[in-house]
């Protein structure tokens, strides 16, 4: 163990530093194509909102099984900013959307062109591979559909608010119904203006695919800063990308234990001895754990700012 910790200390603060700023970079970019779409959308927002917006996702996908919390809880914040629900949830539906394509993308390029080094350096993992991408390819299905289709958005709406009712969370309202229709209305809008402007989209999928090799290239940081050679940089980010794929939407708050296991499955060709522990408990801390703690930072921080804001539009009329 100790071994392990003079290793970690070892890696060169160059590659290190940019490791951070690397992770760091993976999600604030989505908060600038979340900005980009909204303006599109004509919607007055500066891109810091929208990257705190983009941190406040990380955060609560980190602590919420197969990342289901993140986009409610940015639906929330981006509503008392004033932004409408129709265009917020096109919009964050949009990023979700091609996110999941480019690492379907991805995962398909790597079965297609490394399907014999796959099988290698994945091992007995490998079914995992293909559930993992599997189920990315059948939600970017049921998304597209959603986004397509506005009958079924109104369906989803409408119905969430029938078992609201019948859970007795939600009283009938006909006014509230009909403000549904409208939002569902305004959200189709919103999809066939896309349709309709396919450069946002081309752009925002290019963008994506930056960002996505920015998390696999991170590994690859900590490969040199350890002072590591003979493995290339593309086989590098290859593997962490099949550990993406393969764990990315498995019912698990942050996908925490299964990642690691793989992570030194898929790498202990790569990183000899102690370097295979360090450099997963270095790579996992800043891709995850550290994204973690500062994306909770920032959502504390929103949350305490939305509470004065309320106590202050309280106070005058509890003068």
């Amino acid at each position: 163990m100790n071994y392990v910790w003079q290793t970690v200390r070892d890696i060169k603060p160059f590659y290190l530093g940019l490791a951070v700023v690397t992770g760091l970079f993976f999600v604030a970019a989505e908060g600038l194509m979340i900005w980009y779409l909204l303006r599109a959308l004509q919607c007055c927002v500066t891109p810091l909102s929208c990257i705190r917006y983009s941190f406040i996702g990380f955060f609560y996908s980190g602590i919420t099984p197969s990342a289901t919390g993140g986009q409610p809880m940015q639906l929330y914040y981006m509503k008392k900013a004033g932004i409408k629900i129709s265009d917020s949830t096109v919009v964050l539906m949009t990023v979700a959307l091609v996110y999941k394509l480019v690492l379907v993308l991805i995962g398909l390029g790597i079965l297609v062109l490394w399907y014999p080094k796959l099988c290698v350096y994945l091992k007995g993992y490998i079914y995992l591979y293909y559930l993992g991408l599997f189920l990315n390819t059948a939600l970017v299905g049921v998304l597209l559909f959603v986004m397509v289709s506005p009958k079924c958005f109104r369906g989803i709406v409408t119905g969430g608010e029938k078992l609201l009712i019948k859970a007795h969370f939600l009283k009938p309202s006909e006014t509230r119904t009909q403000k549904l229709f409208d939002m569902a209305d305004s959200y189709h809008e919103a999809v066939v203006f896309f349709l309709r402007h396919k450069r946002h989209i081309a752009v925002v999928v290019a963008f994506t695919f930056v960002q996505r090799f920015s998390v696999f290239f991170l590994t690859w940081l900590i490969y040199r800063g350890m002072g590591l050679s003979g493995c290339s940089m593309g086989a590098v980010m290859f593997l962490q990308a099949t550990v993406y794929i393969a764990v990315d939407m498995l019912p698990l708050p942050g996908a925490q234990g299964i990642t690691e296991l793989m992570y030194k499955t898929v790498f202990a060709a790569v990183f000899p001895g102690a370097y295979l522990t360090a450099s997963m408990c270095v790579t996992r801390s800043i891709n995850f754990y550290l994204l973690l703690a500062v994306s909770a930072v920032i959502s504390a921080a929103a949350s305490l700012t939305g509470q004065r804001e309320g106590m202050a539009k309280k106070a005058p009329c509890d003068t």
